[in-house]
């Protein structure tokens, strides 16, 4: 069904001239040998990452209702084009691209933009694909991705802090483009707003954000693991894989659920997890997994805001350390790293939405 009376689709081409204040890289801290710097500035909330067959870099956004498309023509590193492709959305968070065209999740539907890379400036009428999903924007904005199997990821985040909403809140879904077919993939998950296949074993690994108003040290937030559907991760009756919820925890026991791979930490918020496939960085990162910290709103004192690495092996994670810090300066941050996408040369975007950048990551010998 083709969507009439669009506000969004007027396509403002805007050349790197965009305002924005500096951005202190000089206080990001990463291993020897990396370098980051900016790709895109005055990229208003810049949410989900999405990489187009030609190259351009799709940006989903959350509170600004924007989704914009990026294009390094001369491949030096930097933007220096962006497209703002659709306005007005209901928090259009999600992006991803496949056979030519552009996926984007709003709080209650899925759309697709055919064949946009070549009509960046004048963006065809978008056809909706799926418009079933709950219109609760608690929870409701959304990270989505192919999977392996073809299905398209879609979160459902519980539309509270803690309940027991029933499905399809609070899980994981995925759905058949094709014939519109949603089904739950995993349940438990109160918040995941990212997740990714390890490269050798096609298994889900997504984030859940932990629920609030439990104290600054508990509960913490998790990376959890999936390998087959069908497996429920706690919410809302336990947390964090030991902890039983003051409401909901005398329905059910935490032994009845799957724990989380990793405790990431309390009100840490963390986002985007992609793993690394490239072959840039040295060869200790190949098939690690990079997570973005967003960061606490609702802790005495501030965590997150960084982004760390997890070493897994065999659906367990042996290492887990920083990569990127220094967007929390003592207790004031001035940057929240989202999500990350691979470039084909190897090289790393880093979405930041409380900066408004897109960074770059690369190594050099």
């Amino acid at each position: 069904m083709r969507l009439r009376n669009m506000l969004l689709l007027t396509a403002t081409l805007l050349c790197a001239t965009w305002t924005s204040a500096a951005v202190p890289l000089e206080r990001l801290k990463l291993p020897p040998g990396f370098k980051i710097s900016v790709f895109a500035e005055g990229v208003a909330n810049a949410r989900a990452l999405a990489l187009g067959t030609n190259g351009t870099v799709f940006v989903g956004t959350r509170s600004a209702g924007n989704v914009y498309a990026l294009r390094d023509k001369d491949g030096d590193g930097i933007a220096d084009e962006n497209f703002t492709i659709a306005r007005g959305l209901r928090m259009p968070s999600g992006v991803a691209f496949r056979d030519g065209a552009l996926y984007i999740a709003e709080v209650h539907r899925i759309m697709r933009f055919d064949g946009i890379e070549g009509q960046l400036q004048k963006p065809p009428q978008p056809e909706v694909v799926f418009d079933k999903l709950p219109k609760e924007t608690h929870h409701g904005w959304k990270f989505i991705a192919f999977g392996p199997d073809g299905m398209l990821y879609i979160p459902i985040g519980a539309p509270c802090n803690v309940c027991d909403p029933g499905d399809p809140y609070a899980s994981i879904t995925r759905l058949d483009v094709a014939s519109g077919k949603l089904e739950v993939f995993a349940r438990g998950v109160r918040n995941s707003v990212g997740f990714d296949w390890q490269p050798e074993s096609k298994s889900l690994w997504f984030t859940d954000n932990g629920r609030d108003m439990m104290g600054d040290e508990v509960p913490s937030c998790e990376l959890n693991y999936a390998p087959k559907a069908g497996m429920h991760f706690g919410f809302p009756f336990c947390h964090q894989g030991d902890v039983a919820d003051p409401e909901f925890g005398k329905a059910r026991k935490c032994e009845e659920f799957t724990p989380p791979a990793l405790k990431v930490g309390p009100h840490v918020a963390p986002l985007g997890v992609r793993f690394y496939t490239g072959k840039m960085f040295p060869a200790e990162y190949q098939n690690r997994a990079f997570i973005a910290l967003h960061g606490s709103w609702n802790r005495s004192e501030k965590s997150g805001y960084k982004v760390m690495t997890a070493t897994i092996r065999d659906g367990k994670v042996e290492k887990y350390e920083p990569f990127i810090e220094g967007w929390l300066q003592g207790q004031s941050n001035w940057g929240r790293p989202v999500d990350m996408l691979l470039l084909p040369d190897g090289s790393m975007l880093l979405s930041d939405d409380g900066a408004d950048v897109i960074y770059r990551i690369a190594y050099a010998k």
